[in-house]
């Protein structure tokens, strides 16, 4: 991947020079942002699964005992006491 580089200097002699190419800047920020990116969504994961495996199940709010009747006469069936 060596380019050569050649040019005469003021006494007519040729001078070759090899260099190396670096890689494009632009290049460069996107895999950095691409390799963040990377390894946030995995982190995230990780720690979702992690969770999943080590938190208690939420519990569910309790349904007050008003909309419990109203739920009951929904479906036909009598509250108890009426």
């Amino acid at each position: 991947m060596a380019d050569q580089y050649s040019f005469t200097d003021g006494e007519g002699n040729v001078i070759v020079e090899e260099g190396k190419r670096g890689l494009n800047p632009g290049m460069v920020v996107l895999l950095v942002v691409g390799g963040l990116v990377l390894l946030f969504l995995v982190g995230n994961y990780a720690l979702y699964m992690y969770a999943q495996k080590t938190l208690p199940p939420r519990k569910k709010k309790p349904i007050s005992k008003k909309k419990m009747k109203r739920e009951r006469l929904k479906q036909g069936v009598s509250a108890p006491g009426e």
